[in-house]
């Protein structure tokens, strides 16, 4: 049936004239209304002059509840359940059915999981609409069949996270997809199961597999290998990262092997119009591959073959509005209702990761020892006996002899250095220097920092201008007469030591080299030419050096790892792990007897985290810290939920929850510190955690959505924010 332009979708006759029509009269709409208890599709009658148009997936305008709201039709059915008089549908904002059915039903699969509302999800889902854009007419690329059925379902865990999934376009065998093959030519090739992996994806099999990459990996590359066997299958790719400059990457790599026509990117970056302008393409079947950020998630790609994720522990991954799903559960849920294949890929692990292993719904795709012992390098940790001989005050040195030996050698062979600081700014945090109190602001109680009075020039040897005096974090006030409220003492000193103090530290340790900074309050640099100097990155913000991803830095430097480990949150030790492995990685392989392609972390050398970094071996630490956290009931070996709000609203759902057919473990409540700032004068707050065995994290998110729909059935003016497996405890 052709499409009617947009005007058409306009009443030409008087409300009083319509006629519904004869062929499927009643629409089922999804309306925008963010309120729990209204949940649920509502059904409405459609117009004859709206027939044509009224197709699922398109967006519309209805009557709800006296005023105009914006929904998606989602399906057209003979008969509603509804014994009144049925409203009309009164207007077809687009024929444009944006919303297809796939990704409707992942929608409402993720909000269930979350204990969510589908109107939410929704807008995360599908961009605003922009009607010039529509209206373009696209050019270039070839028109991708329509969307076939999936495959088979098959059984779950109990928490939405499948055990089984059978693949839509053929068998896959006891090896879950994941057999011997061959892909010479690729780098898929030094792993023993990478062959296997590309060859189930170029048969179109749902193969699921975690993926630990090799330091110094070319890992846009092999995502873009992959994709390339799945777009011979005649499927689509779905690549995910976390942040612009690894989308970038991964957009080169897969413009490199399937052309420009190929391959689209989604970002945030890029606009309303010219985002919408390339989702519309990739809903059209203009394209089979997408790279994108954890929005990309939900692209409507038609026929998904592989949906794959890189560094799935980045927070930014994480969505930070309501339901706050994360990226890789997305795609988990996705994979399984589409039969698509996935692949979560990364230097490091998280325990989310290996659970899928250990659950068996996925299988490892991981190097030979060897093969990892060739690409590393060398790591070295305090409290080493080598070292601690010829350096006993190394313990107490910020940077120790063995740390300027690394940087010197690398320096001498004409390679950069990387300098990877866990803090930005200058000296973001000040204590007492006779008792350690931390130094607070006399108005409002905020710590004490030192920012440089101004910006380091980068690309020169040595640093900036001095510090100027303490100011506070929170409100920005200067203090000039610090005086200790325990010890009277007016002398301060370092509690932690940011990057712009460090790059002045290093450029007066190392004087003639340049010192670049990456993050922070410096830009973030992409890369950095192959050449003796010092790079001081933030964690996340350390750039690759130009030429062979073989030869990266000569040396490495990862400082203050107390700092790092110190913070008081159960990832912490997967997190700092994976912080020090994407600083690792960018080193080349050991070589010239060990003096090049060093890294020493400051942090002890009997540490799981360190140990784990030294060996090269994130598959052992996240499996530790599964079975750790199983022993004590942590995510993800349970599912966790955090209950947050005024005292008595958390106490409401609470009481709801415990009506509910599971069996939960209440935490708390407990009081929330004060936010700081404009907030800290508002009523205080309270956290509830519950807790729940894995198979009944589905009862577990029911009953919270059924305790947020019953307070907003009755207008309860205080919200509570509830989030599943929430980053403060997991």
């Amino acid at each position: 049936m052709a499409r009617q332009s947009v005007g058409v979708t306009r009443a030409v006759l008087k409300r009083g004239e319509w006629r519904p029509v004869a062929t499927l009269p009643v629409a089922r709409v999804a309306v925008d209304v963010p309120l729990a208890h209204l949940d649920r599709p509502f059904d409405y009658r459609v117009p004859e002059h709206l027939d044509d148009v009224a197709v699922p997936g398109v967006r519309l305008r209805v009557r709800f509840a006296g005023r105009m709201v914006d929904g998606f039709l989602l399906e057209r059915g003979e008969d509603s359940a509804h014994a009144g008089q049925l409203a009309w549908v009164d207007k077809v904002v687009s024929p444009e059915p944006v919303l297809t059915p796939e990704v409707a039903a992942l929608c409402r699969a993720v909000a269930d999981r979350y204990a969510g509302v589908l109107a939410d999800v929704l807008r995360l889902a599908v961009p605003p609409r922009h009607a010039r854009v529509e209206a373009e007419a696209l050019s270039g690329g070839v028109v991708a069949p329509e969307a076939e059925a999936a495959g088979d379902g098959g059984a779950d865990r109990g928490d939405g996270v499948p055990v089984k999934a059978g693949g839509g376009d053929g068998a896959r065998d006891e090896d879950d997809g994941v057999r011997a093959g061959d892909a010479s030519g690729t780098g898929w090739a030094r792993y023993p199961r990478g062959p296997a992996l590309l060859e189930a994806l170029a048969g179109g099999r749902a193969a699921h597999a975690v993926w630990q990459a090799l330091p110094g990996e070319a890992w846009a590359q092999r995502l873009a290998e992959a994709a390339a066997a799945t777009v011979r299958a005649g499927r689509g790719a779905l690549l995910v990262a976390a942040d612009q400059r690894d989308v970038a990457a991964l957009h080169a790599a897969c413009v490199a092997r399937l052309g420009e026509q190929g391959v689209v990117a989604l970002t945030a970056e890029l606009g309303p119009a010219e985002r919408y302008r390339r989702w519309l393409a990739v809903r059209r079947g203009r394209t089979r591959v997408v790279v994108g950020t954890r929005s990309a998630a939900f692209a409507p790609l038609q026929r998904p073959g592989l949906l794959a994720v890189w560094d799935d522990g980045d927070d930014l991954h994480a969505e930070p509005r309501a339901p706050y799903p994360h990226v890789r559960d997305v795609l988990v849920l996705r994979a399984h209702a589409a039969g698509a294949a996935l692949l979560v890929g990364g230097f490091a692990r998280t325990t989310e990761a290996h659970q899928l292993v250990e659950s068996g719904w996925a299988r490892d795709v991981v190097a030979e020892r060897a093969t990892v012992r060739a690409a590393a390098p060398r790591v070295t940790a305090l409290g080493e006996a080598g070292h601690l001989a010829r350096d006993p005050d190394q313990g107490a040195a910020r940077l120790p002899a063995v740390a300027f030996e690394a940087a010197r050698a690398a320096l001498q062979a004409g390679r950069p250095v990387l300098v990877q600081v866990p803090r930005a700014g200058y000296l973001p945090w000040l204590s007492c220097a006779n008792c350690r109190e931390s130094a607070r602001c006399r108005h409002c109680a905020g710590a004490l920092g030192l920012a440089r009075a101004s910006p380091a020039v980068a690309d020169g040897p040595g640093a900036g201008d001095g510090p100027g005096p303490p100011q506070c974090r929170w409100c920005g006030r200067a203090e000039t007469a610090f005086r200790c409220p325990v010890c009277a003492s007016t002398r301060l000193r370092a509690g932690v030591v940011g990057a712009g103090r460090t790059a002045e530290e290093l450029g007066r340790a190392f004087p003639g080299t340049t010192v670049r900074s990456s993050g922070g309050s410096a830009p973030v640099l992409d890369h950095v030419p192959a050449r003796p100097e010092l790079v001081v990155a933030t964690p996340g913000a350390e750039p690759t050096v130009e030429g062979d991803p073989a030869s990266g830095y000569g040396a490495a430097l990862l400082l203050d790892g107390w700092a790092m480990l110190s913070r008081p949150d159960l990832r912490v030790a997967e997190e700092t792990l994976r912080r020090w492995l994407g600083a690792a990685a960018l080193v080349m392989p050991s070589s010239d007897g060990g003096r090049l392609g060093r890294v020493v972390v400051m942090a002890d050398a009997a540490l799981p985290p360190v140990q784990a970094l030294i060996r090269w071996d994130p598959a052992w630490h996240a499996a530790t810290e599964l079975a750790a956290r199983g022993e004590v009931g942590f995510p993800p070996a349970v599912r966790m939920a955090s209950v947050e709000g005024a005292a008595g609203a958390v106490a409401e759902v609470l009481d709801t929850v415990g009506t509910a057919p599971v069996d939960v473990d209440v935490l708390g409540p407990v009081e929330l510190p004060p936010e700081p700032g404009p907030h800290a004068a508002e009523p205080p707050r309270e956290r509830a955690l519950l807790r729940v065995p894995r198979p009944q994290g589905r009862a577990l998110a029911a009953a919270l959505a059924t305790a947020q729909a019953l307070r907003s059935a009755r207008k309860a003016p205080d919200p509570v924010r509830v989030r599943l497996d929430p980053p403060e405890v997991g």
